[in-house]
């Protein structure tokens, strides 16, 4: 079996969250709770009507809304930088620092593609390891 998302007790997520318990990939994220993903009273979790486990606090595991397991949707992340220079430290250690591991990879790679863009002259390794520190 793989690994579950979550490995640490001191994690945010929800002590039944799928993420404890599935890989990335294996659940569904929705923004909060509704009657597409009801509770199941029998094991405590929720699951889409064609019974996928969803988690619904994406700001606590670190993963985007998405059908995930469902639709085989890929896991994206996207850097909104900010318009000032000065603000893009700040901006890039929350967003790290708050990503989950499956993503971060994806928003270093993101931001050393855009950093360029958005602010030339930045040196981008400097920024990610002031961000990251």
């Amino acid at each position: 079996m793989a690994e579950a998302f979550v490995r640490s007790d001191e994690h945010p997520a929800c002590g039944i969250c799928p993420s404890r318990r599935l890989p990335l990939g294996e659940f569904d994220v929705q923004d909060r709770p509704s009657d597409d993903c009801p509770f199941d009273p029998a094991d405590g979790h929720r699951y889409t009507r064609s019974g996928v486990p969803v988690c619904v606090h994406p700001h606590k595991v670190g993963i985007p809304t998405g059908r995930y397991k469902s639709d085989g949707v890929p896991l994206t992340g996207e850097l909104e930088l900010p318009g000032d220079v000065a603000e893009l430290e700040s901006y890039l250690r929350g967003v790290l620092h708050s990503a989950a591991p499956g993503m971060l990879e994806l928003l270093i790679e993101q931001a050393a593609t855009e950093i360029p863009r958005a602010f030339p002259g930045v040196d981008v390794v400097t920024t990610l390891r002031r961000a990251l520190g």
